[in-house]
């Protein structure tokens, strides 16, 4: 898969959020990440393009696939790693000294703590890319996903990101699920 076919794999039907924005979205928020080795950045890059390659709503192995068809495309010196740092965005937690895959997580949740327009935004992609779920039994897996955000003592693991997002993301989280209830 070319970077051609990558593109084109995010214009797919039904990514409404999970769409070449997104890789947009989060590659402006990369170049804004300073102290990054060049080889650093370029895993980072190559995890952003690939973490999202494979997205059905439908399924729970999203990541695990993207992770799989990044570590046959990406460079065999960096493979491993890129493959490991989008397996993070399963469950977006980040275990001890990971400066890589907090920078990662950081900034594929960096959305949480958009300004309020931004984030309905978001939200509103993200209902649609769940159209086939009832909305009562998406509101309850929604309330649940971002219940677990709202909960954590630190949403972004990476500090910078942290400082700059968590206030607006717990005001967006709170807001949301205010009106799921």
């Amino acid at each position: 898969m070319n970077r051609e076919e990558l593109i084109a794999a995010y214009a797919a039907p039904g990514r409404h959020y999970h769409n070449l924005t997104h890789i947009e979205d989060c590659l402006a928020a990369l170049a804004r990440v300073d102290n990054l080795s060049a080889v650093e950045r370029e895993i980072l890059s190559e995890a952003i393009w690939w973490h999202d390659a494979v997205y059905d709503a439908t399924r729970s192995d999203n990541e695990e696939l993207s992770a799989q068809l990044a570590e046959q495309h990406v460079r065999e010196d960096i493979r491993q790693e890129v493959g490991r740092l989008i397996r993070l965005t399963k469950t977006h937690d980040v275990q001890g000294d990971d400066r890589l895959g907090a920078i990662l997580i950081s900034i594929d949740l960096s959305i949480l703590g958009a300004e309020p327009a931004r984030y309905d935004a978001y939200a509103a992609a993200i209902r649609q890319e769940f159209v086939h779920v009832p909305d009562r039994d998406y509101r309850a897996g929604r309330a649940h996903v971002l219940g677990r955000f709202a909960a954590r003592p630190v949403i972004f693991p990476d500090a910078d990101f942290a400082a700059r997002y968590d206030r607006p993301a717990r005001e967006n989280l709170a807001r949301e699920l205010a009106s799921l209830r």
